[in-house]
């Protein structure tokens, strides 16, 4: 199977885009006729970057109001199309795209659109090259896949082929089933895209809002089933039109566009094991068993704080390595590992970022697995020279920066504790820990870089995105969305920030891109939670009178609870099925990391989104150390 990607998907110069796309690891490049247009080179110049970068031209595109013109206009079309031929030849590609007309003077008529491809084929067939038929959406008259097919074949030229795209397929509700009757060698080329559920004028959407597949919701893989199930053995292209990829990283979109093709296509492999596709099996997405550790690298004085204050979350020290200014923190099933070494990837990133997160451990059903597939999706795999008697933990390169590590129970990594650490007996035994586990982590960032995190985690792992929602802080808005496991054992929360003003912009500013702002620890008892943790010295976060006043109002709380829950600044949520959620904050943070207690009634899906607002301006307000009482 061959991989391509259309120009016009990502941003930069002809020469950044075709850099970017070789770099990501596509086979092929389909020349959007703008971005040539666009350059100050000639088409063989071009041409020949191109095949310097590994690649070849697998389409050129598009060519626009062809068929079924009255005759005046129809000589003109085709002295276009000649003049393209010319340009193809010089360029190296012997396919050109034509998409089905939106000209008012249009005269329409299969058998007249027919008859003007049969020319064009034959014309075509004498430069040896060959034209592919697509459907828009918003055709004049043709703009379904059916009807255009049925041009093609009525045209009944060697050189005429059909070209689909899920978009205008699955973007007009049409059903992509009718495809897998097509005879593979028929279709000439194969665009897909996603896009998210939108209600709003085709051409608008198609031109604005189209992502990679996976990253919106439209049934692409469906779409491709159909595509493989007619035989077809051509390269599989991505056409995105969006507003946030022009302005994006040409070298991050196109990782994401290779990555998501790649997770497409193994989808439809499993999906349907009787159809041949040509690439290499890798292992299916990998279940995350939960987190098995949070590294915090540190220098200094902020070691000492950082300790003093997981002491009071109810942390004891249980284990420092054997070679190395390395420490971990344990409570329930919970590990925090502070990293104060001058050297390595977590003095790297103190150096750059200061205190904060750098690595995080999940326990996985096989770490061998999933590095492998995720390197199979183009993720760089992460290692560092070894000390003696250290375990070679597989790990990954993720999205700005980050590292994960991978822990499992087939091999002897699960061991990494007693093998590299000198272990202290701890509370990790304790019956009723204050805090059990970690219920989610919270990971900040631009909003530009929301979709590839998504991506990232659900091409890779066994995990489902919600619906996304939108959070009010008083200097802006902030999108988030959560990933969780299939086992609602492992969530991730992606929070992005469009304003360097909102808490979430600031932080991801100052970080410099994304990094973890939020930890969230899972208890099964938040009033005894608040009271131990607050005798152990740590301050929470003070919540307004107002907010206890609205909540008597928005929901029955007995007048009993609402008081315990007002002493202890204490946040309260409620799903409609009954379903209770109760959540307290840190006021310190840890390096500008916050942290949450949260005790999750059964049932209760959400991260009590309705309080953020209220959560984000007490955080203001304690930044600005001003009482709001």
């Amino acid at each position: 199977m061959k991989t391509s990607i259309a120009t016009v998907s990502i941003s930069g110069t002809l020469p950044e885009k075709l850099a970017a796309i070789s770099a990501a690891g596509f086979d092929g490049v389909e020349i959007f006729e703008q971005d040539f247009i666009a350059h100050d080179g000639s088409a063989r110049e071009i041409g020949q970057v191109v095949r310097d970068h590994g690649l070849e031209i697998t389409l050129f595109q598009p060519f626009r109001d062809f068929e079924c013109l009255p005759e005046l206009l129809r000589k003109k079309a085709f002295d276009r199309a000649e003049r393209k031929f010319d340009l193809m030849q010089e360029l190296g590609t012997n396919l050109m795209l034509i998409c089905s007309s939106v000209h008012p003077a249009s005269l329409g008529g299969i058998d007249r659109a027919a008859a003007d491809l049969f020319e064009l084929g034959e014309r075509a067939a004498t430069r040896g090259l060959k034209v592919g038929y697509e459907a828009l959406a918003w055709g004049r008259h043709v703009n379904d896949h059916r009807d255009a097919w049925e041009i093609v074949r009525r045209s009944d030229h060697s050189n005429i082929g059909l070209i689909v795209d899920s978009f205008h397929t699955l973007g007009r509700g049409l059903s992509p089933e009718t495809i897998r009757t097509v005879p593979g060698d028929k279709i000439f080329f194969v665009q897909v895209a996603d896009a998210p559920a939108i209600d709003m004028d085709l051409l608008y959407w198609s031109r604005h809002f189209r992502n990679m597949p996976g990253e919106g919701d439209l049934d692409v893989t469906g779409f491709m089933r159909a595509v493989m199930a007619s035989g077809y053995s051509g390269p599989v292209s991505l056409e995105i039109f969006n507003d946030q990829f022009r302005g994006g990283r040409p070298e991050t979109v196109a990782m994401d566009g290779y990555r998501s093709l790649m997770a497409l296509m193994d989808d439809v492999r499993l999906a349907e094991p009787e159809t041949r596709i040509d690439m290499p099996a890798i292992p299916p997405r990998i279940e995350i068993e939960g987190v098995e550790f949070i590294e915090f690298a540190a220098r200094g004085e902020e070691v000492d704080q950082l300790s003093q204050q997981l002491h009071q979350l109810g942390f004891q020290q249980i284990g420092t390595h054997r070679n190395k200014s390395v420490s971990v923190w344990g409570q329930g099933e919970i590990r925090i590992v502070i990293n104060a070494e001058t050297e390595g990837h977590a003095a790297e990133v103190r150096e750059g970022r200061g205190l904060s997160v750098c690595d995080i451990g999940l326990h996985v059903s096989s770490a061998a697995d999933t590095v492998a597939r995720a390197t199979a999706l183009g993720a760089k795999p992460f290692d560092q020279p070894l000390g003696p008697g250290e375990l070679a933990i597989p790990a990954i390169r993720g999205l700005g920066g980050s590292v994960f590590h991978f822990i499992d129970g087939q091999s002897d990594l699960s061991d990494v504790w007693q093998v590299e650490f000198d272990m202290q007996p701890t509370r990790l035994e304790d019956e009723a820990p204050v805090l059990r586990s970690i219920d989610h982590v919270a990971q900040t960032m631009g909003y530009e870089d929301m979709l590839s995190w998504s991506l990232f985690f659900t091409s890779i792992f066994d995990m489902q995105k919600t619906p996304m929602l939108d959070v009010v802080d008083p200097d802006g808005l902030v999108r988030s969305q959560a990933v969780e496991s299939v086992s609602g054992g492992t969530r991730i929360t992606l929070n992005g920030a469009e304003s360097h003003r909102t808490l979430a912009g600031s932080f991801a500013a100052r970080r410099q891109g994304s990094a973890v702002q939020h930890l969230a620890f899972a208890t099964d008892d938040i009033m005894r939670a608040a009271r131990t943790l607050t005798a152990a010295g740590l301050k929470t976060l003070p919540i307004s009178d107002n907010y206890y006043a609205d909540l008597s109002a928005r929901f029955d709380v007995e007048p009993h609870l609402l008081e315990q829950l007002k002493s202890a600044h204490i946040l309260y949520d409620e799903e409609s099925d009954g379903a209770q959620f109760f959540q307290f904050y840190a006021r310190n943070t840890i390096g500008g990391v916050f942290i949450e207690v949260v005790e999750r009634g059964p049932g209760y899906k959400g991260f009590g989104a309705p309080n953020a607002p209220f959560r984000i301006a007490a955080q203001k307000r304690a930044e600005r150390n001003v009482s709001a009482f």
